[in-house]
């Protein structure tokens, strides 16, 4: 994340230097008031909900963003799932509006801060002037009423993990935490997803396809067609290997395995390697 020197609450307060999370934190800190935040970058929001959550008591914050903010967050699940996560649990709202923005600003009941990039740092610039706050303020809420909400896909990132442990099984669920933490995003469309990295997970501990795949769609991760059109590509590429488990009625369902070349890799370094299988498979 790249630096910023900020300047604190007061307009004659010396410059500091801070990272992004930073002046975000001492702002969210620094009060208990609905905050608004207008026209964030999708990088800048991402900074912001993890900032929101890393607070035990974070105000309510009301985000302002263009249409194309709100569809780069949902293109990647990382971000994506702890966006709704902070939605679920009341702490973001999120709309997107059609006006047109001319600045970057965090609003709170007392503050303003204008976010102005200069080359590779920004500059927190802050007024407490009360009727330019309230003049703000009003402004950024008559457009939020006129904006539109938006509604996310991609489940709350702590809902999966509850589920996928109470259904399928806590060690399920921790090789799949382990294998999020260990990748920065899921945008690249060529890179294993995170349907892909549930597979393994489940894979790793010898799940039949039919019980994940049916907790995928559940929980709204994804379909049981995506489930199994994920699960044929990785296995075409060597990831996945599966073993037919006989029923007492109807066809036999599949158990999944790791492919050959996975078996006994250290689940944190799991994707890596299974990435670099992705890559030299043959078209």
């Amino acid at each position: 994340m790249r630096p910023i020197a900020t300047l604190s609450m007061s307009l004659e307060a010396s410059q500091i230097t801070a990272s992004e999370s930073e002046l975000f934190q001492a702002i969210l800190s620094d009060t208990a008031d609905e905050v608004v935040a207008v026209n964030l970058d999708g990088e800048q929001l991402t900074v912001l909900v993890e900032t929101i959550g890393g607070l035990s008591e974070p105000p309510a914050v009301r985000s302002l963003v263009k249409d194309s903010v709100a569809r780069w967050l949902q293109d990647d699940f990382l971000v994506a799932s702890a966006v709704a996560d902070e939605m679920a649990a009341g702490n973001l709202s999120l709309r997107t509006a059609e006006v047109r923005f001319e600045n970057t600003l965090l609003v709170t009941g007392e503050t303003v801060v204008s976010v102005v990039p200069a080359g590779d740092r920004v500059a927190g610039l802050a007024t407490d002037d009360e009727d330019f706050v309230a003049t703000t303020r009003e402004k950024w809420n008559s457009e939020w009423n006129d904006a539109t909400e938006v509604s996310f896909r991609t489940p709350p990132r702590s809902e999966i993990h509850e589920s996928l442990a109470n259904e399928i099984g806590e060690e399920v669920d921790a090789d799949f935490r382990a294998m999020l933490n260990s990748v920065e995003t899921t945008r690249d469309k060529g890179a294993l997803n995170e349907v892909g990295m549930s597979l393994l997970a489940a894979a790793n501990n010898e799940i039949q396809l039919f019980e994940i795949s049916k907790w995928g769609e559940d929980t709204g991760l994804a379909s049981r067609a995506t489930y199994s059109r994920t699960k044929t590509q990785l296995e075409d590429s060597g990831l996945l290997a599966t073993e037919k488990v006989p029923m007492d009625v109807g066809r036999p369902r599949l158990r999944l395995l790791l492919g050959e070349e996975l078996r006994g890799v250290d689940v944190d370094d799991l994707v890596e390697q299974a990435q670099k299988m992705m890559v030299a498979a043959p078209a």
